[in-house]
């Protein structure tokens, strides 16, 4: 079964010698670049009883708890973390995908998207059949066919990235609603090749991007590439959208390798350009995904750090001016959380530092 968390999973095929039979050897897995290990070193760190702890703002930020999960399965060695986590968002499942009337729809795909990668079970987790809630957050019928909706008396905020993350789950469950799901999330691209964050308005007869209205994310774009580029089965549109997509991404990057965000985070970031690399890498444009890569690794603290960052070594600042801030005052309650962000959609970069896996 394949995961959206498990963006860079190694295939070890054994083959045949054709002149004796015999089978060859398996290639031995590659080994996780120091970086990666103590970037997810850090991150195992920042858990208190498998949760993410927001101590500036007193409470459990579940959905960052579910990508610091991510993180550390896709890094890998973080085995006893990667199950106290999951065991602590069982008991949590609820508050974060929403309980009676109330669902959240791309809460309710990321941590499905979790539970299968770290245990297969998302049927039964913390007594809840996630596929069944994600399912029923896909719209049936009309011009909206196929997309994700919040249940909730809030309104309905579900995105782009919660699409991909739904894409992703369904499909691997096998689920009726999973090719609706992922031609809704196809029609988000728009014609340049990149999607985009927000959906139309409900009510709106064209539910697909309009370019001129709707801002290229580079973080909404990685996302459902790697979402695409995990399906078992991909139909000739879908390698279309991921060629273009690919495309688009690689002509985004700047020479020192980083990418910027969407309209709100243009300037380069770590998170922005840990996804890409990661998306790059899983579409094997290896060179770019290791250019991406090197940058993030420039805002690593590294692991021979004094002073206010010894603390911190393995972490993955947000940008130079964040890293240089941290250096003088060291990570504190109020900076946190940025780094925590950044560290769990950075550190997965950090395995191409060296090239594609």
């Amino acid at each position: 079964m394949k995961v959206l968390a498990r963006r860079t999973a190694t295939l070890i095929a054994a083959g045949a010698l054709a002149a004796t039979t015999l089978a060859a050897p398996a290639e031995a897995a590659p080994k996780t670049p120091a970086e990666a290990k103590l970037g997810a070193t850090w991150l195992s760190g920042q858990l208190t009883k498998g949760l993410i702890y927001n101590d500036q703002y007193d409470f459990d930020d579940y959905g960052l708890t579910v990508d610091v999960g991510l993180a550390l399965d896709e890094v890998g060695g973080q085995k006893k973390k990667v199950t106290r986590v999951r065991k602590a968002l069982e008991k949590n499942v609820t508050s974060y995908i929403g309980s009676g009337d109330e669902l959240y729809a791309g809460s309710a795909a990321k941590v499905t998207v979790f539970a299968q990668a770290t245990g297969g079970g998302a049927e039964d987790f913390g007594g809840e059949d996630l596929v069944a809630r994600v399912r029923s957050t896909v719209t049936v019928d009309g011009p909206t066919a196929g997309r994700i909706a919040d249940q909730s008396e809030f309104g309905d905020y579900a995105n782009v990235i919660g699409q991909a993350y739904a894409v992703q789950a369904l499909s691997a469950a096998g689920a009726a609603e999973a090719a609706s799901a992922r031609d809704f999330l196809l029609r988000q691209q728009c014609g340049k090749g990149y999607f985009r964050l927000y959906f139309s308005e409900p009510d709106v007869p064209e539910q697909g991007c309009s370019n001129a209205a709707d801002d290229p994310d580079t973080d909404a774009t990685a996302l459902a590439i790697l979402s695409l580029k995990s399906l078992d089965k991909k139909p000739k549109a879908v390698k279309q959208a991921i060629e273009k997509s690919v495309k688009w991404l690689k002509g985004q990057q700047r020479a020192n390798g980083s990418f910027g965000g969407g309209t709100s985070t243009e300037a380069p970031n770590a998170n922005s350009t840990g996804l890409a690399a990661s998306a790059l890498a899983s579409a094997k444009e290896c060179k770019p995904a290791k250019k991406a890569a090197g940058w993030v690794k420039g805002l690593q603290v590294g692991p021979k750090a004094k002073g206010k960052l010894r603390n911190a070594r393995g972490a993955v600042a947000y940008n130079k001016a964040a890293k240089k801030q941290a250096a003088e005052d060291g990570i504190v309650v109020e900076t946190r959380d940025q780094w925590r962000r950044t560290s769990a959609q950075a550190v997965p970069a950090l395995l191409y530092v060296r090239g594609c896996r």
